[in-house]
């Protein structure tokens, strides 16, 4: 497969141009490659790691929900060298896709982990960069069942911030970073969150608006995506793909 064909498929599926983002996703391709690719690779993060499992398994284009630059552009050497280095030696191009792929319809990481969870998705949720990243839907369950769920289809229990009604009715899910969202699911009149991770006083935030929040993990939640654009990717043009996990439990 060339790569160029492929790039310009994944900007046009995953509509790069109207889904607004931070300035240092630079969501798109990142790094090329000679031109040819013969198997995909899907990770969570552009580290060394998941750079070296991707030579490893002979990988030519890379698919990464966080790419190379979130810290800016500094000076190349150190951990941005060798992963340019690695990149670079084994031919691997890198395509990167944060907001874009959060917020797909079809294989978004919010829309898969609300059907994984039962939720009947009703709308968009979560304001990030002039969009929604995240939904909203219907979900009536004990708090304790959700966290068993959760569990369940990521493969570690959630911290919960059980200051909410003890059975959810109207939940948010963004996955990532997306504890700051706990005012916008009050004001929208959602009793639970569904995210991976909060900073510290996101627990005020909960405890004083009366909001269940749910806390599966950063990295856990947004596996999903990159694995269903690689399958969509695969069936689409038939080619083989695999996932290089490399969690960070947090």
């Amino acid at each position: 497969m060339i790569l160029t064909e492929l790039v310009t498929y994944l900007d046009q599926y995953l509509r790069l141009s109207d889904v607004g983002d931070a300035p240092a996703a630079w969501n798109g391709l990142q790094v090329e490659n000679s031109g040819a690719v013969e198997r995909l690779g899907a990770a969570v993060d552009a580290c060394e790691r998941t750079i070296a499992l991707a030579a490893e398994a002979r990988v030519g284009l890379l698919l990464v929900h966080h790419g190379l630059f979130w810290d800016g552009l500094p000076p190349v050497r150190g951990p941005r060298y060798r992963r340019l280095a690695g990149l670079i030696r084994h031919d691997i191009a890198l395509y990167s896709a944060h907001l874009p792929l959060d917020a797909h319809p079809e294989v978004g990481n919010n829309v898969l982990l609300a059907r994984e969870l039962g939720l009947v998705v009703r709308g968009p949720f979560g304001t990030f960069y002039g969009g929604a990243a995240g939904v909203w839907g219907d979900l009536v369950l004990s708090r304790d069942a959700l966290a068993a769920r959760l569990a369940r289809v990521l493969g570690a229990p959630p911290r919960v911030l059980a200051c909410g009604p003890e059975e959810t009715r109207r939940v948010g899910i963004v996955t990532g970073a997306g504890g700051s969202a706990i005012a916008e699911a009050a004001a929208a009149g959602l009793d639970t969150l569904v995210t991976g991770e909060g900073a510290h006083h996101t627990f005020f935030a909960a405890e004083e608006l009366g909001v269940n929040a749910f806390y599966g993990g950063h990295y856990a939640t947004e596996t999903l995506g990159v694995k269903a654009l690689s399958a969509h990717l695969a069936a689409r043009f038939g080619i083989p793909w695999t996932f290089l996990d490399h969690p960070t439990g947090l």
